[in-house]
């Protein structure tokens, strides 16, 4: 299916890319999200029309990730958890946690900005956690687990 895309994806393109994607990933994901649209003869016309406007949405949501980017590089997050005495957690430390730990802090972040490579944090300690806040936008955070023995 033909899409012309109304936000850059990542791996796919830029904004007013049109490309061609599997029917189910441009039905079930990227039009509901409203990344992208039909590329027909009338939205294509449409997009050019409004070319500018989302032009310039698209760069005052970059500006503002930037904004907020340079406010969370490099801070730490402490989050405490059960632990045994060697160190490991009972459960284990998940973007959901870190996302909530950064929201008490006055950072509005959501879980699934929250790039966990390795997976869950399951040791105590400190640990580099990436956060995208924008396609564009990746900045590193500290997060410090405290184990509590249990």
């Amino acid at each position: 299916m033909q899409v012309i895309l109304m936000d850059k994806v990542v791996n796919l393109g830029n904004l007013g890319d049109v490309v061609r994607v599997k029917d189910g990933y441009a039905r079930n994901f990227l039009i509901p999200q409203r990344m992208a649209r039909r590329a027909t003869a009338a939205a294509i016309a449409e997009f050019e029309a409004k070319r500018a406007e989302l032009e310039k949405a698209a760069a005052a949501k970059l500006a503002v990730a930037q904004a907020q980017g340079e406010k969370l590089e490099g801070s730490t997050v402490q989050i405490s958890q059960k632990s045994g005495v060697d160190g490991r957690l009972f459960g284990s430390v998940t973007n959901f946690d870190i996302a909530e730990a950064l929201a008490k802090v006055g950072f509005t972040v959501e879980k699934a900005q929250v790039r966990l490579p390795q997976g869950p944090l399951k040791t105590a300690g400190d640990h580099a956690v990436s956060v995208a806040l924008h396609t564009d936008v990746v900045v590193n955070v500290n997060v410090s687990v405290v184990g509590e023995h249990a």
